[in-house]
């Protein structure tokens, strides 16, 4: 069972940190990076934490698992990288957070957003909700975080083997 928790934070807060951190390291990121690192941020919070990140939901896009609220607020950039001032540039994430996304970040942030692209398509999440679909067919099915958490669980403890 997925517990929710009373400090659950937006996706736009974890979307705003890996931007930060991307600027911060001037290699500023995408959009379809960001969904990605997103994506993974709930699914190692789930493993590790037994917690949702945050609440919105995930959908099986096309080019990988996506949030639609942050495709909705970083879509002007289209496939260039996001551009923000550090004023705007602002979240609130606890220190438990913070050490989830710091570890997305070294394992994932190093990646482009195709390889991710890809990486997730390999992946039992994006896959199930997608079922049948043509890859180049638009989907909006939700991602089940049960079948998230079970995966990557699964994959932790393979290689904790």
């Amino acid at each position: 069972m997925i517990t929710k928790k009373k400090n659950q934070i937006r996706a736009l807060d974890v979307a705003l940190y890996f931007i930060k951190k991307g600027v911060d390291e001037k290699n500023p990121i995408t959009n379809k990076k960001l969904q990605k690192l997103v994506y993974y941020s709930q699914a190692w919070s789930l493993v590790l934490n037994n917690e949702k990140l945050f609440n919105e939901k995930i959908e099986a896009w096309v080019h990988g698992p996506a949030i639609p609220v942050l495709y909705e607020k970083f879509k002007e950039f289209g496939s260039e990288p996001i551009t923000l001032e550090s004023e705007e540039l602002k979240f609130n994430i606890s220190k438990k957070q913070e050490k989830i996304l710091e570890n997305i970040w070294q394992v994932y942030g190093k990646y482009d957003a195709n390889y991710l692209e890809m990486l997730t398509h390999s992946e039992l999440p994006w896959q199930e909700a997608r079922g049948n679909l043509p890859l180049s067919q638009a989907s909006n099915k939700i991602i089940n975080l049960q079948t998230v958490k079970d995966y990557y669980g699964r994959r932790l403890r393979e290689v904790g083997k």
